[in-house]
């Protein structure tokens, strides 16, 4: 899951990018309107952390930008005591939700997983299809109730097919999915198919039905 913090405080943005990625959470820093809107426009998110102060604009118009874009991506607000305006703003347009500063990671992170969980598995924690359970929180997996041990990239990859099921996604898409906009330095995506390679090859042992597609020349599908 991946998540973009838009905060021009150093130490916060980087204790709430530390505290996210120990849970196992890619996290992407923008201090700026101006690096917060390339990022947005260029890549994907799962829940966008949204300050609304900023050195160089203000972030209720980056929320709007979203929404006029239609883009899908969670929103959190977070403001000081006395934005209130900005709260009720905010979510009058569309954010998921607001924190106030100063506010307890712990909450952060609750409120992150609320939001991908509600965005994309309708609030439920288990995720089934047939054989194969996904439990969001513990994230753990299994088929035909036997636990199968998968790699945090493996985990990663098996959500976001879920969460895209019958969508053909690109390994493009896949490697910036994984690696962030550090994606675009790579010289190739052969790290996408080695973690699918594996993926796949652990599902199979487990006798999961093959679900995940390869679509050659395009990329891959999970189909429901």
């Amino acid at each position: 899951m991946k998540i973009l913090i838009i905060e021009d405080e150093p130490d916060l943005a980087q204790s709430i990018a530390e505290y996210l990625s120990d849970a196992q959470y890619l996290c992407e820093l923008a201090s700026t309107f101006k690096q917060a809107l390339d990022k947005i426009e260029t890549y994907e998110y799962d829940c966008i952390l949204l300050d609304v102060m900023l050195p160089d604009g203000n972030g209720i118009k980056l929320l709007e930008l979203l929404k006029q874009e239609q883009k899908q991506e969670g929103v959190i607000i977070i403001s000081a005591k006395d934005a209130l305006e900005d709260k009720i703003k905010g979510l009058e347009i569309g954010a998921d939700d607001y924190l106030t500063k100063p506010f307890h990671l712990s909450e952060l992170a609750a409120r992150v997983y609320s939001i991908i969980r509600r965005k994309q598995f309708g609030n439920h924690n288990i995720i089934q299809q047939q054989e194969l359970s996904i439990d969001l929180r513990a994230k753990t997996v299994s088929v035909h109730d036997q636990h199968v041990v998968l790699t945090k990239k493996e985990f990663d990859l098996l959500v976001y097919f879920i969460g895209n099921k019958n969508r053909v996604i690109s390994k493009s898409t896949l490697a910036e999915h994984l690696s962030g906009d550090f994606a675009d330095m790579l010289d190739n995506h052969d790290f996408v198919y080695a973690h699918i390679k594996n993926l796949k090859k652990k599902l199979n042992e487990a006798h999961c039905s093959p679900y995940l597609k390869t679509i050659y020349g395009t990329g891959y599908k999970w189909e429901a």
